[in-house]
């Protein structure tokens, strides 16, 4: 994951999980910030976001991909 620049300053760049779909269901985007990864719900991008210290994603990542 990348950050991107914008003119206001530096903008995360959101990456919508693989198990979203134009037909459905939304899920969660990621994104990368100096200190943390960004989460966030997909259906709603201005609501909640979580931030997570790097090794908490890489702790929660293993249980993220079961289903």
């Amino acid at each position: 994951m990348t950050l991107k620049v914008s003119r206001t300053g530096t903008k995360p760049e959101w990456i919508k999980s693989s198990y979203s779909t134009s037909d459905g269901p939304d899920c969660i985007e990621v994104a990368t910030a100096p200190a943390h990864i960004l989460v966030r719900d997909s259906k709603n991008p201005n609501g909640p976001r979580l931030a997570l210290a790097p090794a908490t994603w890489a702790t929660f990542l293993p249980y993220a991909s079961v289903h």
